[in-house]
């Protein structure tokens, strides 16, 4: 069985509690539990993870290197400012897709940049819980 890394970063333990208008009112355990059920309809096993802390996130994504067939990252507002992640996305073999909720373009001009995305295979952003699942699918098509 595959396995994909389901990573994310600051706050996102609290959707569902924050700002539903953008984020909608999913919580963090409705996308795990969303993908580990559509990713065993295509023999995949999802391993979960989020962490506020910009360090603790590096070191996962280091960990993740060679051990997952992908890592599906939503890196939050680390994704406008942290070259540290960048450069843990870019020192790995592992593919990664950066997910966002929101559409970051659509938001405030800050968000527009993610210093995280040119070290991805591709970024998702918009469609709320949906983004997760595409980056899932990517993965499974790119296995397929």
């Amino acid at each position: 069985m595959k396995r994909l890394l389901l990573l994310n970063g600051p706050n996102i333990n609290r959707l569902g509690k924050r700002e539903k208008e953008i984020y909608g009112s999913f919580t963090l355990e409705d996308i795990e539990e969303e993908l580990s059920t559509r990713a065993k309809k295509y023999a995949f096993e999802i391993v979960s993870l989020q962490s506020n802390c910009e360090g603790e996130l590096i070191d996962y994504l280091h960990e993740a290197d060679g051990v997952y067939h992908g890592i599906i990252f939503n890196p939050a507002a680390y994704t406008h400012t942290s070259i540290a992640l960048h450069d843990a996305i870019k020192a790995i073999d592992t593919p990664v897709i950066e997910v966002h909720i929101s559409n970051i373009y659509q938001r405030e001009t800050f968000r527009h940049h993610s210093m995280t995305a040119p070290a991805c295979m591709g970024q998702i952003a918009g469609f709320g819980m949906q983004g997760y699942i595409l980056a899932l699918l990517a993965f499974v098509e790119d296995a397929g």
